[in-house]
């Protein structure tokens, strides 16, 4: 049998937001995932593979090679790819382009979120990079909030206009804290290391959504913006003691792990009032590879 290889443009196509969300909500009613990472180094270039399996959806191994030099010679810096493994036999069922399975899965992840924790009514959204994620962003949010207006803030500000000049419901904002201030929903996907995002700029009934941070020594969100804010993870194996979004105020006593208010495995937890400021922290994992890579799949099969 010939194992089908999804490239992104033939994936991109047939997949939708709302029926990714489903399938992520879904994923979560299945046993916990074990999930492990492995890395491998050549100065400077790495190996990355990151492992889940759900009893009941199978396994998936999503590898990615991060070459620095790349982009000097004209080639993307990260590639890959993943392979989707039947839970029945263990046989390899398909291999997944690498960018197709994470642009879906990591706007995917905060879709899910922000159906859940923002406002209904939410008009203004904000986006806080304009990378190759906040154009997902853009995309994914429009899809659940089609009335709304979208901003966009980047440390460059050519690189935001660049974006809105190809996205007509548009603006760029010039000064950070003023469109913290005017949005109802604030999704940052940066890699700072610093917190751009201040507690003193919250309002209630603001939802923030952060994905940037990936390791114990980044954040997005200062402690202000922390202590204000009802907060919610995708996972607490992957976020509490490995992102510095939560870690760092953790060690430091800023607050106590009962201020995480719950993960995806407790998806009826994910509540609002309306005065609340929700704080979801995206923080990715494998598990969630799988269940993206498996929608994809599903989705082909059924084209």
């Amino acid at each position: 049998m010939t194992i089908p290889f999804i490239s992104f443009d033939e994936g991109d196509a047939l997949l939708d937001w709302i029926g990714l969300t489903d399938t992520l909500a879904t994923g979560h009613d299945l046993p916990r995932a074990e999930i492990g990472d492995t890395f491998l180094y050549r100065d400077p270039d790495t190996l990355l593979s990151r492992a889940a399996w759900i009893d009941g959806l199978g396994m998936a191994v999503k590898s990615a090679t991060i070459f620095p030099g790349n982009p000097a010679k004209g080639t993307p810096m990260v590639n890959g790819g993943v392979a989707l493994y039947s839970d029945i036999d263990g046989t390899l069922e398909a291999i997944i382009d690498f960018h197709l399975v994470t642009k879906w899965k990591t706007a995917g992840d905060s879709l899910l979120a922000a159906r859940r924790l923002a406002r209904p009514d939410s008009h203004n959204i904000l986006i806080v990079g304009a990378g190759t994620v906040g154009h997902a962003l853009h995309n994914g949010y429009r899809t659940l909030f089609p009335d709304a207006t979208f901003t966009i803030w980047n440390r460059t500000i050519a690189k935001a206009q660049a974006m809105a000049d190809i996205c007509p419901d548009m603006i760029v904002a010039q000064d950070l804290a003023q469109a913290v201030q005017d949005a109802d929903i604030v999704t940052s996907a940066t890699m700072s290391t610093d917190p751009l995002i201040k507690g003193d700029w919250l309002r209630p009934g603001q939802h923030i959504d952060l994905i940037g941070a990936y390791r114990p020594d980044m954040r997005e969100a200062d402690d202000a913006a922390v202590l204000a804010s009802r907060i919610f993870v995708d996972s607490y194996e992957t976020t509490l003691d490995h992102i510095g979004e939560i870690k760092i105020p953790l060690e430091a006593g800023t607050i106590s792990r009962d201020h995480v208010q719950a993960d995806y495995y407790d998806l009826a937890a994910f509540t609002r009032a309306p005065d609340d400021i929700t704080l979801f922290k995206n923080g990715g994992g494998a598990h969630l590879d799988l269940m993206t890579s498996r929608y994809i799949l599903d989705r082909w099969r059924g084209q």
